[in-house]
Parts: C-alpha cells; structure tokens; sequence
C-alpha cells in the first residue's frame, strides 16, 4: 500500500499573479513617487487604511492601483485566505514540527473555542491568566514575602530570545505604566558580565528571579539560573529560600523541581506556543509584575483586535496583509534586502530588536513547505533605532546612499510625557522624513537656492524612496498589543506568500550543538581529540593560551 502524498503547489514564479507583478514591475519601476501624488492629488487620502485602533498610510510606497490589485491577486493564488483560517482553526500549520502555530488563542476571550487535538485550549490559557493574575498582584501588594520576611522590590527575568525579547521590549514599551517602587531587569547573554551588571547594586533578600524556558535545558537560560542560585544563596544560606526567590515558566515540571523550585510557582505554556510569539503567554510574567494584571489583559485585548481585524477584512483593506504584501514587492521585485523600522517614541526603544527575531527568525528560509529550495528571495533584514536619534546617524544612507530600503515609520498623536512643545517637534521630524524621502530636492531646486555649482550634487536628495507610516492614538498596552500583532501577521503573511514555515527555526541548532561539542574542549588538557577546521581548532588553542588571568 503506497501513502498518498499531498499534491505539490504550483511554484511562486510561476503563478499567474507573480508574472503580472514581474511585467508591471517593468512598466512602473522608474515612476517617481512626484509624478504619482501629481497625477492623483488624493493619493494620501485614499491608500490609506483604518482599523483596530492604528492608521495605516502607504501612500508613500511605489504603488499604483493595478500593484495592489495584482499583490491581492498573488495572496489569494497562494491560499492566503486558507492559511489564515488554518492558523486560527488550530491546524499544524508548523509542518516540520507538526503542530499548530495558535499565539492567536493567547490572547482569545474566555468565550472562544479553539480547538487543538479535539481539546478547547481557551479555558487552560485563562486558567493560566488567572494563577499569573494573582501571583503579581501578590507580590505587587507586597503580600508575597521573601525568605527573610522583606517585600520583593526586584525582579529579574533570566530567558533568551522569545523568553527575553518579548518581555524585555513590553517592559520597556510600558514603563510609564510600571510599578515605579520595583526594578525590573532582563539577563539572557550567557556573557557574564550580563549577569554581574543586572544583580551588582540588587539586594537578594528583595529580588524574585523569573526563569523562562520551556523546556528548562536552555543552555544560556540554566546557566544563568545557577548563577542567580549561588547569587542569591551567598547572602540567604538556607536552600529553602529559593522557593521564595525564583519561580519558573516552563513545562518541565521534574528540572523545576530538582532545581529547588516550587512547582506551585511553575507557570506553563504550550507546544503550540512559538518562542518569539510567546510573550503574551506565561512567558510574560515580568510584563504582568510591572505593569499589573489589568494592564496586561488590556495589552492582549490589542492583539485580539488586530487578530480580528486580520481574520475578517478584505484583502484590499486589512493592514497586515497590505503590510506583508509591500514587503514581497519590495523584496522580490525592487530587491530590497533590508527593511528599517522607525519608531519615533522612546519607550519604543527596543522594539526594532523585538522585530528582529519575530521577522527574521520566522521568514529567513531558503526552503519551501514541500522541503524544495527556494527560487526567489525571502526574510529581508529588519533593522532601527528611534527617531530623531537615527537622523543623526544612519538616515544619511537612506536619503542619499545606494541602497533601497523601504522604512515603516510610527509614531502616536499623543505623548505620555508632554513636555513643552518637544512631542511637536517629534512628530514635525516624522513627517518631514517620510516626505523628504518621498519627494526629495531636484537639481532644479538646489539650483533655486544659489547654491555654488559644484556643491549642487550634493546637495540634491532623489528621493522616490517607499515609506509606510503607522499612527496612533497614544502609546498604551492595548496599542502595543495590537501593534505587534501587526507586524506577527504581515510575517505569516509573508511566509504564506513564500511557501516557507513561519514557525520553526532549525538554523539554530547546529550552533548550539557545535558550541555543546567544544565547551568541554575549552578546559579539556588533551588537545588530542580536536576534530575541527584548522581554523577553528587554531582560535581553540589561541583562546586556551590566554584564557588564564595573569597571576
């Protein structure tokens, strides 16, 4: 008896909407974006789209009418429509690890059904909510104690990617809503001196270490955990202590245990559940200590709006899949290689690094579902700083370099923190870039100026350079969350486009297993079994010589 194997989809470049997007590409690649707001004096008015609370205008891209219709035309060839349905269905999506890709159920209301394995996951995602609700509300009353009957004033989260950047990002992203009375820090780089400068000025009979990972064999993340162990026990002595010191989130129940941890501080989380989608899981428990549970839930009813959003709207009219669809015009047709992300809100500080795990590490594949390799580009590189800082640094390229990057600019209409007229002249500087950039300053105009001729060159900016630009009201935990759930679906969109997993990340492993190989090698006298590259085996005995510390 022969198993029947799933018929192999028509490849991209040969799809019907793919060639037309290539012979448009051809007939509109020299447009300027001058002539385009010319020749429809409404543009910015009608390339734009509103909805679960963000303004979304990609006016400013290389776009016509017949480009969005024909990127619409490639999403619905390529199954868009049944891959969204497939997502929040609870189908193993995740083909090569066999399971659902569900983030979408973190953040469900109680009265949703979803399904996985014939099991309604929406009651264990509250249950959880509810046991997370109530641990932070007891250690923000200060009801929870530690070993030598202080209030806990510091918390610290040891996790590495999804179980660092999500939660570090949020925290930084909501501080203006913190618990102002507790510090909150974030150690993931098995780099000592992570550890050493996030515990130096902390006291450990007030400190409550939060250890993320699923699995609880982390590498970087048990590392870490024993040096917050030993850290914490030079001062409290007693063993007992680290159960009122540590909690955990993780499935692991027995290495939680065997750690020291109470297992009644464990809070769990789901095979369905992806590391870089997972901080609005348990794996957001620093999240919910600083900011409290009602801010929290706000945050995750954010993400449930955008998931809507995505779910029901037209092509035509639904933000991420305009977002996602911009980014393979951009990347497959003009060959961009990098995308920038632009905040022009401090507290958004770190959420271009958040935007590099949750874009890169979901859609840097070069093979496709059906394990061929891919014939096309996909996982452009994500990249940022916020505004102004980053005119004042690398805009230079963008303005006047070689390079096509297209930008994503957001900014919030209202400041947390109005001071003088300095939210003013933030958001003057954000439009003024996206226009700079779009329309930039002909020869012609420079020439106006009385500008001396041989400065003129320089001086002329040729702008035609795509920019998308996303508003807000104000920075709040329900805009953050729709804000990442944003960009999480332009990513399965892109990822749907490019036939490629989203939601496994094998380019990981072979470092980890290779770095498992040499750590012992690092210590070990017997140079005998070295069977690496004569590189690697030379960098190995260069770093040996010179690893003890001068006596």
């Amino acid at each position: 008896m022969t198993t029947k194997r799933a018929a192999v989809p028509e490849p991209l470049t040969e799809r019907p909407a793919w060639k037309a997007l290539a012979e448009h590409y051809r007939k509109v690649r020299h447009l300027h974006l001058r002539q385009l707001f010319a020749d429809d004096p409404l543009r910015g008015e009608r390339l734009r789209v509103e909805a679960a609370g963000l303004y979304f205008d990609y006016s400013k891209n290389r776009v016509t009418d017949e480009t969005i219709a024909l990127l619409v035309q490639l999403a619905s060839e390529c199954s868009l429509a049944q891959r969204i349905d497939a997502m929040f269905s609870g189908a193993p999506i995740n083909v090569t690890e066999r399971r659902a890709a569900l983030h979408v159920a973190l953040r469900a209301p109680e009265n949703e059904h979803i399904l996985v394995d014939g099991v309604d996951v929406v009651p264990e995602v509250h249950a959880v909510l509810g046991r997370m609700a109530a641990f932070c509300e007891s250690v923000r009353s200060g009801r929870w104690r530690g070993h030598t009957d202080r209030p806990i004033r510091n918390v610290v989260n040891i996790g590495i990617g999804g179980s660092d950047l999500g939660p570090a990002m949020a925290y930084e992203a909501l501080r203006h809503y913190s618990q102002r009375d507790m510090t909150l820090r974030f150690i993931s780089n098995v780099d000592g001196t992570d550890f050493a400068e996030a515990t130096r000025d902390l006291n450990p009979e007030e400190t409550l270490f939060v250890v993320c990972s699923k699995t609880f064999t982390t590498q970087e993340t048990l590392t870490n955990a024993r040096l917050a162990r030993a850290w914490s026990l030079r001062k409290l002595v007693d063993e007992r202590a680290i159960r009122r010191h540590f909690v955990a989130v993780s499935t692991n129940a027995e290495g939680v245990a065997s750690f020291g941890i109470d297992t009644a501080n464990m809070f769990g989380f789901w095979d369905w559940v992806g590391g870089r989608y997972s901080m609005d899981s348990a794996v957001g428990l620093s999240t919910m200590l600083a900011i409290g549970p009602q801010h929290f839930r706000a945050m995750l009813a954010g993400f449930h709006a955008m998931d809507q959003h995505f779910r029901s709207a037209p092509f035509e009219r639904n933000l991420p899949v305009l977002m996602g669809l911009l980014a393979i015009w951009h990347s497959n047709f003009f060959g961009a290689q990098t995308v920038a992300v632009l905040p022009y809100e401090q507290y958004l500080k770190r959420f271009p690094a958040y935007l590099q795990q949750l874009t890169m590490e979901s859609n840097g594949k070069h093979v496709t579902l059906d394990g061929a390799r891919t014939r096309y580009q996909t996982g452009p590189i994500y990249w940022g700083e916020p505004g102004t800082n980053g005119q004042h640094s690398f805009y230079q390229l963008i303005h006047q370099g070689t390079r096509f990057i297209p930008c994503d600019f957001i900014g919030f209409c209202q400041s947390l923190n109005p001071l003088g007229d300095t939210h003013d002249l933030l958001m003057a500087n954000l439009f003024a870039q996206t226009e700079a950039l779009a329309f930039g300053k002909t020869q012609a105009e420079v020439e106006a100026e009385r500008t001396p001729r041989w400065l003129v060159p320089h001086r002329v900016f040729e702008g035609n350079h795509p920019t998308s630009t996303i508003l807000a009201e104000r920075l709040t935990p329900e805009a953050l969350g729709q804000l990442i759930a944003l960009y999480e679906h332009s990513v399965f969109t892109q990822g749907t486009i490019w036939n490629i997993d989203s939601f496994d990340q094998w380019g990981v492993e072979l470092g980890k297993v290779l770095a498992q190989r040499i750590a012992p090698e690092l210590q070990s006298p017997d140079e005998s079994g070295f069977a690496h590259d004569s590189s690697t085996n030379a960098l190995i005995r260069r770093y040996r010589s010179l690893r003890e510390e001068p006596s």
